[in-house]
């Protein structure tokens, strides 16, 4: 479910500056993500989730079996686009953006650590 919440904020979010910032204006929407990085990893960050909310119902997992595991770890990549993304956006005051980077790299700093002991258990 937290997964769904937050494509949930990020389709509200994104709504939000189609509507608000670039009055529906296409020709301006594709411009500003090509032109800046910043929008470019939130978009990223938005088409990568697309497929995961798509495929996080029951049957979805049923149906791809050992391969859900392996799309839904595009997550990861997400996390980070998100933090780009928020880091490249604000322009002096890089504090908050910073406690974002430091708790998502501590987090898979430790995804990561765990992963690497059960394969090195797993090889003795």
């Amino acid at each position: 479910m937290l997964g769904l919440f937050a494509f949930f904020y990020v389709c509200v979010h994104f709504s939000l500056y189609i509507t608000l910032d670039k009055f529906f204006d296409i020709s301006e929407i594709v411009r500003d993500v090509v032109k800046r990085p910043f929008i470019t990893a939130g978009f990223v960050s938005l088409i990568l989730l697309l497929p995961l909310a798509i495929t996080s119902t029951k049957k979805m997992v049923e149906v791809l079996q050992h391969r859900w595991v392996l799309l839904h770890r595009l997550v990861y990549l997400v996390a980070i686009l998100a933090v780009l993304h928020f880091w490249w956006m604000v322009k002096i005051d890089t504090r908050e953006p910073m406690i974002y980077a430091v708790i998502l790299s501590a987090l898979l700093g430790f995804r990561l650590f765990f992963y690497l002991k059960t394969r090195i258990i797993k090889t003795l």
